[in-house]
């Protein structure tokens, strides 16, 4: 256990969110996804539901602002407008994190190809049908010294 983490985000987790770079993006998904066919890395949160698990991921990861859209979720079938109470349920904890962004649709062949190739795959015991989401990693940008709320910069002078 650490200070501060939810206890949700696994070792595994951790190192993964880490190890991604600007722009890789991660998919979250239900508990009946085919993710170990799907999967570049999978990483399995059995026990969890979808949005106790996205809401550990953003707690930490940070969104691509540099792009017009980095947050994408399953459609119902192929209904882009359609929303589940599990689709409001992620869009409602996606604004608590990312206020100014939007919650875009994918339909289908769409989301499953993204999913397919983002950097990794976070499988949950959620069992709301498509309850699936996919998060593109941003950056943090570097603080002024002493400002404890940004990162830092590297304090040796050059």
């Amino acid at each position: 256990m650490l200070k501060g983490l939810n206890p949700i985000l696994s070792p595994e987790l951790l190192s993964t969110l880490r190890a991604m770079g600007h722009g890789d993006e991660i998919a979250i998904v239900d508990g009946n996804y085919p993710g170990l066919e799907d999967a570049r890395r999978l990483i399995r949160l059995d026990g969890h539901g979808i949005i106790p698990v996205l809401d550990a991921v953003l707690s930490v990861l940070p969104i691509d602002e540099f792009v017009p859209e980095a947050i994408f979720r399953a459609t119902v079938k192929g209904e882009r407008d359609k929303l589940d109470p599990v689709h409001e349920e992620m869009i409602d904890c996606c604004a608590h994190y990312e206020p100014h962004r939007q919650v875009a649709p994918l339909v289908g062949p769409d989301f499953y190809n993204r999913v397919k190739a983002a950097h990794a795959l976070i499988q949950t015991s959620e069992p709301r049908l498509y309850g699936n989401i996919i998060l593109r990693k941003g950056v943090i940008h570097p603080g002024k010294p002493g400002d404890k709320s940004k990162a830092q910069v590297d304090p040796f002078p050059y």
